[in-house]
């Protein structure tokens, strides 16, 4: 926040530091998103679907509540199995592991430097399929408008990694 107050003042870019679930923003718009896989950020389904109807809250009528999320790779898990490797880049290794009964998900890292040490760091989340989405978002009183894959707009598939799903308020 400090550093984007250098380079947008509080009349100018008004911000509300909070929990997407809860915090209230005054007013109502025509747009809510929440992009980035950032609700896999909340670790329960209840906080899920907080935030969705959270974000329905906000919206005017007709307006649209979107999320950019991952799908799981689960399918590429090997019965017995419980890690996924996401990217093997040179210097830069990524494993998911799944807990399938809780769908939890921890994101492990490991870089290694130029001397060849290696650091690790971790990230936790809950896992969410988009069908799962839908029904957070009729529990909070929206209804699918558009998925697609990705950004560019190509098809959602039982193939894609991805997906941006568009849900609008009646």
């Amino acid at each position: 926040l400090a550093q984007l107050r250098r380079k947008a003042d509080e009349a100018a870019l008004p911000v509300l530091v909070g929990d997407m679930a809860t915090t209230r923003a005054p007013g109502e718009f025509s747009l809510v998103y929440v992009v980035f896989n950032t609700i896999s950020n909340l670790r329960t389904q209840q906080e899920q679907v907080a935030c969705f109807r959270n974000a329905a809250r906000h919206l005017t009528p007709g307006g649209r509540f979107v999320i950019e999320l991952w799908v799981p790779a689960i399918r590429r898990m090997p019965p017995g199995q419980n890690a996924v490797p996401v990217s093997l880049a040179e210097g830069h290794l990524i494993f998911d592991t799944y807990d399938v009964a809780t769908q939890q998900c921890t994101s492990h890292h490991y870089f290694r430097d130029a001397g060849g040490s290696t650091r690790y760091d971790s990230g936790d989340f809950r896992y969410i399929w988009p069908a799962e989405c839908d029904l957070m978002a009729q529990l909070a009183g929206l209804e699918l408008d558009q998925r697609v894959a990705d950004w560019d707009g190509s098809p959602f598939t039982a193939d894609s990694e991805s997906h941006i799903s568009v849900w609008r308020k009646p």
